[in-house]
């Protein structure tokens, strides 16, 4: 207090600016950072959390991604392995021979003797049996070869005569004899798949 009663600076005693002198903000300490808020906590959580479901998404959907490229090069090698397989046997067919066995084609099964690689690695004679069972399209002989699945029917059609005026027919049984080439219609329930096998030696 300066003489004559006035503070220092020019305040006076008991005015509001002088009262207001020492006196602390209200809801906040000089010297400590304002933490964060309720509401700021749970925005950050729940970002949180979404970040880390969309993450998961993300992953979840490339790892089926992976698993669908998989399974489809699986199908479709499989498809190719047994297309090879289904082309081999036609082209070394083996009808007319000693103890060859005849040619028995009928519309939806088709059977004859053929040249076939074994495990061991040579051809060795044998007799083969064409058609669907329970769903699938088997090659039976000494072992069965699942050739396609998913197949609701097989229709199969033989070549008589070649050229524009070609000649298919559904049935072909003789015991000497082939025909030119067969035709295999392989039924899905959406869709039809159509091969052509040329024959190997027909007697």
């Amino acid at each position: 207090m300066s003489p004559g009663g006035r503070s220092p600076r020019g305040i006076a005693p008991g005015s509001a600016e002088g009262r207001g002198q020492g006196r602390l903000t209200p809801g906040r300490r000089p010297g400590v950072p304002q933490g964060f808020t309720l509401i700021e906590v749970i925005l950050a959580l729940t970002l949180s959390a979404l970040v880390v479901v969309l993450a998961h998404r993300i992953f979840t959907g490339v790892v089926d991604g992976v698993h669908g490229l998989q399974s489809a090069r699986t199908t479709l090698d499989r498809e190719g392995n047994a297309r090879r397989s289904l082309t081999e046997m036609f082209g070394s067919l083996d009808v007319g021979t000693e103890g060859a066995g005849g040619f028995a084609g009928r519309p939806n099964r088709v059977e004859f003797t053929t040249w076939q690689r074994v495990p061991a690695g040579w051809l060795e004679r044998r007799r083969v049996v064409f058609g669907v069972e329970s769903g699938v399209l088997v090659a039976r002989g000494d072992m069965s070869i699942a050739l396609e699945d998913s197949v609701s029917d097989v229709a199969f059609d033989y070549l008589l005569e070649p050229g524009a005026n070609a000649t298919w027919v559904r049935e072909w049984i003789s015991p000497v004899s082939a025909p030119i080439a067969v035709r295999v219609r392989i039924m899905h329930v959406a869709a039809t798949d159509t091969l052509l096998f040329v024959v190997g030696p027909r007697g």
